[in-house]
């Protein structure tokens, strides 16, 4: 089936409090791709984040960033007035995300939201908590913790709550078991709200994209309570961590930093916790996007303590073994692989041996004298076609920059000049004419925005995922011309 989606994180969406919620804007969005006949809404992993702000490092792969509670809905649960709200976080015309605000001022109001909570807590809380036992105590106590030591790694905590030694860690459960409590109800509410906007979604014709990453960051529950699925040295640091290789976007490469998996001794309980982190996404959304499928086949491997990813080499992944262990346990769930990148002929077999659409990126195409994959005339059905990612310029902004013997190569494709105003919209022609089953496109694009509206430019930390949406961006006319596109191209 052909259809369109749009890409739009979370925290870029409109909002009273500084940043994109679960909020009645989302709701609106919802209803903006109703009208406008998109069927997907690709958004980017929604857990806490730790310092870079950065999605793809989060404190938890199961939690949700209380940074997207809708503080109105706790407004009109009497748990908090709108003065309080007002008061801390309440910004007149920034569309300018300040995590820093967020972090001083969003947690004290929720506080006190928490204490009003639990002098009559909702019949089903306990419930809850139970049913996500398996990571939510854990969790909330790492969370509680990192509070106590000033926000610091578990690797400068004593030494046995460092190591999770059984004793320190009970021990620990009774002295932190307020703030633990405080992080149950932030996720409580997250998971109730989310949950809520996800059936309204579906039920309104939009399915929702997720996105996992691959790794998990350092500084986070997830390693501090699992150490044995992790590469890691006798003193607990990684031996070796994530990153890329040089290539278009750093002459430096990536540097990630992410601790790398024991990928045998996950295999011996076939995948047990990949396997509970997928079909918890999949309560979470409809369809999820791997990030860095290529590394289930080979990853790259940066000695432990470098500072860019000059130096590495390349190791195997578990392959099919992996995605075997992803069909026995969930049948045929819609994922999309994220597989851009220089692939070798072993991740395009364990591609095609997966069945899942990979991506095409119509920024990557334009090389003057090259012959990419990413052209549409080259497509199968069975892939899904982005004008831009989230780690690349806007249209508009990349073509300013384009040199021009690409430009002139853009041109002959297009068999058409074009200029700054009308690119965006042609690479969208050409999106959404191609014989891609799948059709995203980032809000910015649609919006025709410049670079300014960036999400992430790659190897650099400070001034990412900080944009946030006008909504007086999305007006008529502009619904009317996706519509109108969209039925053109039967999408």
């Amino acid at each position: 089936m052909r259809r369109c989606g749009v890409l739009m994180p979370v925290f870029s969406l409109a909002s009273e409090y500084g940043i994109g919620c679960f909020s009645k804007e989302a709701y609106r969005f919802v209803e903006f791709c109703e009208r406008t006949g998109l069927k997907l809404w690709q958004v980017l992993p929604m857990g806490p984040t730790s310092f870079g702000d950065s999605p793809y490092q989060s404190f938890s792969a199961f939690a949700l960033n209380p940074y997207f509670l809708d503080l109105e809905d706790l407004v009109s649960k009497g748990l908090l007035t709108r003065d309080e709200c007002e008061e801390a976080l309440r910004t007149e015309g920034s569309l300018t995300i300040h995590y820093d605000q967020q972090y001083q001022k969003r947690f004290p109001v929720l506080h006190k939201a928490f204490k009003r909570f639990m002098e009559n807590p909702y019949s089903d809380y306990e419930t809850f908590k139970e049913e996500q036992s398996d990571w939510l105590y854990d969790y909330a106590l790492y969370m509680a913790l990192k509070d106590a030591h000033d926000g610091k790694c578990f690797m400068d905590w004593e030494p046995a709550l460092a190591k999770h030694e059984k004793k320190a860690v009970e021990k620990a459960k009774e002295t932190y078991r307020e703030e633990m409590e405080f992080q149950c109800f932030l996720q409580y509410f997250c998971f109730m709200e989310w949950n809520t906007l996800h059936q309204y979604a579906n039920e309104h014709g939009v399915r929702i994209l997720g996105d996992i990453p691959i790794y998990v960051a350092f500084d986070s529950a997830d390693v501090w309570s699992n150490r044995k699925l992790f590469l890691l040295q006798k003193d607990g640091y990684p031996t070796k961590v994530a990153g890329c290789p040089p290539d278009a976007f750093s002459d430096k490469g990536q540097l990630w930093g992410n601790p790398l998996y024991d990928w045998k001794t996950q295999k011996k309980d076939g995948f047990s916790w990949w396997m509970k982190r997928i079909r918890h996404n999949f309560n979470l959304f409809d369809e999820l996007r791997i990030d860095h499928f290529r590394g289930f086949d080979a990853y790259f491997a940066i000695p432990y303590g470098r500072e860019d990813a000059v130096i590495g080499e390349w190791e195997d992944g578990p392959g099919e073994d992996f995605f075997t262990a992803v069909r026995k346990a969930m049948g045929n769930p819609s994922i999309v692989a994220e597989d851009l990148g220089t692939l070798t002929d072993s991740v395009r077999s364990l591609l095609k041996s997966t069945g899942y659409p990979g991506m095409k990126v119509l920024q990557f195409a334009f090389s003057a004298g090259e012959k990419s994959d990413y052209l549409p005339h080259r497509y199968e059905k069975n892939c899904v076609v982005y004008t831009g990612t989230h780690d690349n310029d806007t249209v508009r902004g990349w073509y300013e920059t384009m040199p021009e013997a690409d430009r002139k190569f853009l041109e002959e494709y297009l068999g058409k000049k074009t200029d700054q105003e009308e690119v965006t919209w042609e690479l969208i022609r050409l999106a959404m004419a191609s014989v891609a089953d799948t059709c995203i496109i980032p809000i910015q694009d649609f919006c025709n925005l410049g670079t300014d509206a960036r999400i992430n430019t790659p190897s650099t930390i400070g001034i990412n995922w900080m944009w946030r949406m006008n909504k007086e961006q999305i007006t008529p006319e502009l619904e009317g011309k996706i519509r109108d596109m969209i039925g053109v191209y039967e999408r």
